[in-house]
């Protein structure tokens, strides 16, 4: 690597004070006799060559990150939030209060209660909420070829890119080509107002997508499709096996599903924006009790990472994307010891956990919470995230979580914020638990008001 472009890709942290100790121990390999963790490789163009430079300079932050924790320095915590666009528009049970909600409503709560934004927001591009084949709200250039536009209840699509965009570059903000750079617009299918929450109207922190995809070949795309038992692999031992193979109907399938994410990626791509991707979590899970990709083959799996990797980097040309691998805890019950399911270093930029099973009241084994997870993704050499939790990582229980288990990256699952579900109306997390993580100085939140301890603006220099 030349020393030229790793300057250039570390400067701007380097410059905000977040990465000042990076030194040359951030891009060596580990060394024999060396003590204690290896660094993880800091430069994106070691997995991919042709990653953007905005992409190349979200990794070097969460690898800054990462390797301050592993020399055994205090390091930080981007404080995250998952956002349930299709949720919080269309569903009235959903979150802490009946009626529907405008689009980034648990981004802007963070807000309310701590008058600090997350530093990262990942959405959903999955679920179409229950409706028939894919679609999108209104036409746009990027889709008016492939997809119907203006459908029930897939105006929630235009909002993911336009919240990814949005914190990404800030909203409000002058035209600039983009859709919707005010943030409110007409909604075509139903002609309600939709809203997203102002930031600033500048770069305002990172951004990831997930991807609960139905099951390859469903007529309808929805979240009870994504669902093992209700995909064909509950009835058909073969029917995975045929979706990683290219000719059979199934894979075909698979890749009109791949070229919907795809356009969305591609859209944010032309816009600068880099994302982090979690496809296919929580595979580690036993058969029959998680998504349709869960408990399969393990080589089969990897296959499938492999060639959706293959047709968005290789076949689309997407270089702003971020790989996430999440598996769920494996606790031993629900979900097992994750390793088979890995797909590989040339195809991971960053692993991390979905972690239900322990709690800040009843750590799991006892040991520290989060600890099991931490210390076990610790041999992948990567990043290493709390991808999905329904807690803070700071509040009444627990002082010392990212002390113990200094994640680079903790997202916070949609409602469970400031509300479990609607059958149990009692909060994951108190205002106070809240508020103790965003104000607390081992934590880096979003611009829009308030301190952040990092300046976004330096992810966009060129």
């Amino acid at each position: 690597m030349h020393m030229r472009g790793r300057v250039r890709l570390v400067g701007a942290a380097v410059a905000a004070g977040l990465l000042a100790p990076l030194t040359w121990w951030a891009t060596r390999p580990g060394a024999a006799g060396d003590s204690g963790p290896r660094p993880v490789p800091a430069d994106l163009r070691a997995r991919d060559p042709h990653a953007t430079p905005a992409a190349r300079r979200v990794y070097a932050l969460l690898a800054g990150l990462e390797n301050r924790a592993r020399r055994g320095e205090p390091s930080r915590t981007v404080i995250g939030q998952h956002v349930e666009l299709h949720n919080e528009r269309y569903n009235a049970s959903y979150g802490d209060y009946r009626g529907t909600k405008q689009p980034g409503y648990y981004y802007k709560k963070a807000h309310d209660i701590t008058g600090r934004f997350p530093g990262f927001v990942e959405v959903d591009l999955g679920p179409g909420y229950g409706q028939p084949g894919w679609a999108v709200g209104e036409p746009r250039s990027y889709s008016r070829s492939s997809w119907p536009s203006c459908r029930r209840c897939w105006g929630y699509v235009d909002d993911a890119v336009d919240l990814a965009l949005g914190v990404w570059a800030g909203l409000p903000r002058p035209a600039d080509g983009s859709y919707h750079p005010s943030g409110t617009h007409l909604d075509c299918a139903s002609g309600t107002r939709v809203s997203l929450p102002g930031n600033g109207g500048g770069p305002a922190g990172i951004v990831g997508f997930s991807f609960h995809q139905p099951y390859p070949g469903s007529t309808v795309k929805g979240f009870e499709q994504t669902r093992y038992q209700n995909s064909p692999a509950a009835r058909d031992s073969g029917w995975f096996g045929r979706v990683v193979t290219p000719g059979t109907a199934e894979h075909q399938a698979l890749l009109l599903d791949l070229g919907y994410l795809a356009d969305h990626l591609g859209y944010l791509a032309e816009h600068g924006v880099p994302v982090l991707l979690r496809p296919y979590h929580e595979m580690n899970a036993r058969p029959g009790h998680g998504f349709w990709w869960a408990g399969q083959d393990p080589a089969a799996y990897r296959k499938l990472w492999h060639v959706t990797y293959d047709y968005l980097v290789g076949s689309r040309g997407l270089h702003n994307l971020l790989f996430v691998w999440a598996p769920s805890a494996w606790e031993g019950t629900f979900a097992r010891e994750p390793g088979d399911y890995y797909p590989g270093g040339r195809y991971v930029d960053v692993v991390g956990v979905d972690d239900y099973t322990d709690t800040p009241q009843r750590p799991f084994r006892g040991r520290p919470w989060t600890e099991v997870w931490y210390r076990g993704l610790e041999r992948y050499d990567r990043p290493r995230v709390m991808a999905e939790s329904f807690h803070v990582p700071l509040g009444s229980a627990q002082h010392r979580t990212l002390s113990d288990t200094p994640w680079v990256l903790w997202t916070v699952w949609g409602q469970a914020l400031t509300y479990a579900n609607v059958s149990s109306p009692t909060g994951k997390n108190t205002t106070e638990d809240v508020k103790a993580t965003y104000t607390s100085s081992q934590v880096i939140t979003g611009s829009g008001g308030g301190r952040t301890g990092f300046g976004w603006t330096s992810l966009h220099k060129t």
